[in-house]
């Protein structure tokens, strides 16, 4: 026959017994079962004491009955020190601490099963011991509700109409459960945070930390970074506009050419100037591509000049703290000030060298009759309709520049 054994801490235990078993080999069953010594058990059947030299059909122990295990108060210990509070935590935190630390087997099991109240179990603090022992107990009952909400479903009228949406709602959530258990077995880093990618630069002689973002279309330096570089007299502000990413923030101007070190060796660079808090400089696609740059995530580095040079993405504990403040980011975020992020493209309005504005390189605008033909032209080349536009624009309409500046990118 089969017995259902319940423990105080609400373990459940099932256990297939032949009906004149003595309650000595049942207690040896559970020790094995539940690591709890056969000296430390005390099983009760209808609230009344069983003994060690009783068989379970002499008691009335029939199939599918139900008997309780308590600890046995002459093995050390009162029950009432060792027994449970109604919210899960212990009644005496400080013996039931001390009952588990002496207990080798469960604690190798608890370690096993759950390291962090093994863990917590080890330490001194009985405030966290016993709010883990509480959460432990709320989270068994959220799910026996949920097991019995089910059974009850079950049951319920198969023609009910709120009845079948309420087995849906199970039955997705079911899966719900079963996708996030999967991924905590299988895919663990995927509940972690992700660090992004920053490498150390110098740009015009000071050291910085480079947000490396191949999402975003342009090269950003922050005005207050390209100050501190000595490069804000070189602000060309024809080069105003807009940059839109997750919101939008004002593009000051740019900054045509400034030398940036990677590693030991000096590449050129462009910087479009925004007046953005959030980011003090980060390195876009225009000059990943112009330098051949590698994002290596197996070696966890960054290939400059097709390999000439190799960066190593920096360690999270080397990144400035304000840099993953991500309350200070959110609050940024909903100011005046939009952030720069991955998906950021660069809508500016250059002004020719005549003094007359050009068209947003977004917007497409014809700029006179030939305009076309330019793009036409370039585009035969293999370049993207929008590459070729901006080119143009930068260059005034320039088609030898532009096609000079489309190959070198």
């Amino acid at each position: 026959m089969k017995i259902t054994v319940m423990m105080t801490d609400e373990q459940i235990v099932t256990l297939d017994v032949d009906p004149h078993e003595s309650v000595e080999n049942v207690k040896a069953l559970l020790e094995v079962e539940t690591s709890v010594p056969l000296q430390q058990q005390q099983l009760l059947y209808n609230g009344k004491e069983i003994r060690n030299s009783e068989k379970l059909s002499a008691v009335g122990v029939k199939d599918d009955d139900l008997v309780m295990m308590v600890p046995n108060a002459a093995s050390g210990g009162s029950t009432n020190d060792l027994g449970m509070n109604p919210d899960g935590s212990a009644a005496n935190p400080a013996a039931f601490q001390r009952q588990i630390r002496s207990d080798s087997n469960m604690m190798a099991q608890l370690s096993q099963n759950d390291p962090e109240l093994a863990q917590a179990i080890l330490g001194d603090n009985l405030n966290q011991l016993q709010e883990l022992l509480r959460e432990r107990y709320r989270q068994r009952s959220a799910t026996r509700r949920q097991q019995e909400e089910e059974l009850a479903l079950l049951a319920a009228d198969p023609f009910d109409v709120e009845a079948q949406k309420k087995i849906e709602a199970a039955i997705r959530q079911r899966g719900i459960d079963e996708n996030w258990e999967a991924a905590l077995e299988h895919n663990p880093e995927a509940f972690a945070r992700v660090v992004m990618l920053y490498v150390d630069m110098e740009v015009n002689g000071v050291p910085l930390k480079a947000f490396v973002d191949s999402g975003a279309q342009s090269t950003i330096i922050s005005k207050s970074c390209a100050e501190r570089c000595g490069l804000l007299r070189l602000l060309d502000q024809r080069y105003k506009g807009i940059a839109h990413g997750v919101g939008q923030t004002e593009i000051l101007g740019r900054i045509h050419v400034a030398s940036i070190k990677i590693g030991n060796i000096f590449y050129p660079c462009s910087f479009t100037v925004l007046d953005s808090p959030n980011m003090e400089f980060l390195f876009g696609l225009d000059m990943l591509r112009k330098h051949q740059c590698i994002i290596d995530l197996k070696d966890n580095v960054l290939r400059v000049g097709g390999g000439e040079v190799s960066v190593p993405f920096l360690q999270e504990k080397d990144i400035p703290s304000h840099f993953l403040d991500e309350q200070r980011y959110a609050k940024e975020a909903s100011g005046s000030g939009a952030p720069v992020s991955s998906g950021t493209v660069v809508d500016s309005k250059n002004a020719s060298r005549g003094g007359q504005s050009s068209g947003s390189a977004h917007g497409n605008k014809s700029q006179g009759p030939d305009f076309e033909a330019k793009i036409s032209r370039l585009v035969e080349l293999g370049f993207g309709r929008d590459a070729v536009i901006q080119a143009l624009q930068l260059f005034n309409g320039n088609e030898d520049q532009a096609a000079g500046f489309l190959f070198g990118g």
